[in-house]
């Protein structure tokens, strides 16, 4: 980890082992792809052999209360950002253009201001990023993820019909 200054702004440099991170998704049940991108970390992740979907779910459908009582994570649905955390998270679609509900894409951001905190005030290392990976992976495949608002990222779990006609 290091400190960049550009003119009046100071930011975080996190230096993170796309290595280690791999091993990560692979202990939490997932293949993935890794980009190392100068300020991002992108990761391609697919549950596979799983049968249903990710829990990646509504938080604002009441018909989901029971995922949302029981998340640790929330995606802001119009940006992807995982509240509280350096990541980012996307859907993934197959060939076709539909979403694939076993698969999702991960940026874990390098590049943070330097008043970034993590859940509970604390300041951000790699080691803590790399633990609260493993724990989302866990959240995704376990107790659930919610998605609040927006429709950028869109819920592969629980109620997820839109109201309306289908024809």
């Amino acid at each position: 980890m290091q400190v960049i200054q550009a003119g009046e702004h100071k930011l975080i440099s996190l230096e993170l082992d796309p290595d280690f991170v791999s091993n990560i998704a692979k202990q939490a049940s997932f293949e993935c792809t890794i980009e190392d991108e100068r300020r991002v970390l992108t990761i391609d992740l697919t549950a596979t052999g799983r049968e249903g979907p990710l829990l990646l779910f509504d938080a604002a459908d009441a018909g989901n209360l029971g995922w949302f009582s029981r998340c640790q994570f929330y995606v802001d649905g119009v940006t992807g950002m995982v509240l509280q955390t350096p990541m980012r998270l996307a859907n993934r679609r197959d060939r076709a253009g539909y979403i694939q509900s076993n698969s999702v894409r991960v940026q874990l951001l390098k590049e943070l201001p330097i008043g970034f905190r993590m859940p509970g005030r604390q300041p951000v290392t790699e080691q803590l990023v790399y633990a609260v990976f493993f724990n989302f992976l866990n959240a995704l495949v376990d107790t659930g993820v919610g998605v609040c608002g927006g429709d950028v990222v869109k819920p592969l779990a629980g109620r997820t019909e839109t109201v309306g006609s289908k024809n």
